[in-house]
């Protein structure tokens, strides 16, 4: 089971961009999804989250310019950034907690690996 994450690049301040995540896998049902953020030297923080029945949370750092989103058939979890800052600029990474069914049912933690966002000023 893994996670992609896409969608990073650079923009300029005020601009957006969109992050998507997949997931892939034997995969029974995927329950929280979400996306955090960190930069060099600081701790990994939460940006937004997503329960499996569409509730939504967010740092308040982002309120009203970030929007988690999913689509449970595409095991695809989304990030939309507007009004995109230069302290936003960061590595980003989804997280999931995804149960999978082997001799068992199975709920795993999972980490993608980071695209970086970086915002000119």
């Amino acid at each position: 089971v893994q996670l992609q994450a896409s969608g990073g690049g650079l923009v300029q301040a005020g601009g957006s961009l969109r992050l998507s995540c997949a997931a892939s896998g034997r995969i029974f049902s995927i329950d929280d999804m979400g996306w955090y953020r960190q930069g060099p030297g600081k701790q990994r923080e939460a940006v937004a989250s997503i329960t499996g029945g569409g509730s939504t949370d967010y740092a308040d750092s982002v309120k009203g310019r970030f929007t988690i989103s999913r689509d449970n058939a595409k095991k695809t979890v989304y990030l939309q950034m507007n009004s995109l800052k230069p302290e936003d600029a960061d590595v980003y990474y989804c997280n999931a907690d995804i149960v999978v069914l082997g001799a068992t049912f199975e709920l795993l933690n999972v980490w993608g690996q980071g695209t970086q966002v970086t915002v000119s000023s």
